[in-house]
């Protein structure tokens, strides 16, 4: 059970593997008001970012659940360098069937609602391990403008409209699920770039040292095209952000 190969590649040495700047999540970590000794569930945490600064800054501990085991390890490398392994562990596994053993106080799926197959699912999955009164943290997608062709779509890995909803179709969807939106944190075009971007330097500088490797093609046209598609597409029409919820 793995990330195939070419996930991994792309990310290269992102800590953040989500249009979210280091900035950005120590906002939303003071925002949502971590107090010391708090636990934290991070579903498809990735690279253990959130949970390593949060637990160094805040005071916190938990666990964080990933299918990658390059993230994995490299989630437990950050735990250790930061000096909270101590307080967090890293599972290899699937997120999407995880819950945890004691409730937590924050329950966490940031940019990977599809291992609930949508964010009403993932909402349901986070709910399982969380205590009474405690905070769903949920990182999604949304259009910040009306796509204007089908091509639009697509550049923002949609396959139609409704792929995403727009922020107050988000918003309206939390509340009709019976949480209440309580925070938010919200991707600027800054960190989208410093996102995007990063990706193309990464991948240009692996073909240049692999040029024979099967996937060197596949990367060598999403070099050409994705550029193009975000700075022409993804970036004018696609937001991200992180909401926090509270079940009403």
């Amino acid at each position: 059970m793995d990330l195939p190969r070419h996930h991994t590649i792309r990310e290269g040495d992102l800590r953040i593997c989500n249009p979210f700047s280091p900035a950005k999540l120590a906002t939303l970590g003071q925002a949502i008001k971590l107090r010391a000794g708090d636990t934290l569930l991070d579903l498809a945490g990735g690279r253990g970012e959130l949970l390593c600064t949060w637990a160094r800054e805040h005071g916190i501990g938990g666990t964080g659940v990933d299918i990658s085991t390059v993230a994995t390890a490299m989630a437990r490398e950050r735990a250790v360098e930061l000096g909270v392994a101590d307080r967090v562990r890293f599972v290899h596994g699937d997120a999407g069937g995880f819950v945890a053993d004691t409730p937590v106080d924050v329950a966490a799926c940031i940019g990977a609602t599809w291992i609930g197959d949508g964010v009403p699912g993932t909402i349901s999955l986070l709910e399982r391990s969380l205590r009474p009164g405690g905070m769903v943290l949920v990182g999604e997608p949304f259009w910040r403008q009306e796509p204007p062709s089908q091509a639009a779509i697509e550049a923002c890995h949609a396959q139609d409209r409704d792929g995403w909803r727009d922020l107050p179709g988000l918003v309206t969807q939390f509340h009709e699920l019976g949480w209440d939106l309580v925070e938010m944190v919200l991707a600027d075009q800054d960190s989208w770039d410093r996102y995007a971007a990063a990706h193309w330097l990464t991948i240009r500088r692996w073909l240049d040292a692999n040029p024979e490797d099967e996937l060197a093609p596949a990367f060598r046209e999403e070099l050409s095209t994705d550029p193009v598609a975000y700075t022409r597409y993804r970036r004018e029409y696609l937001g991200w952000g992180v909401f926090a919820l509270l079940k009403r």
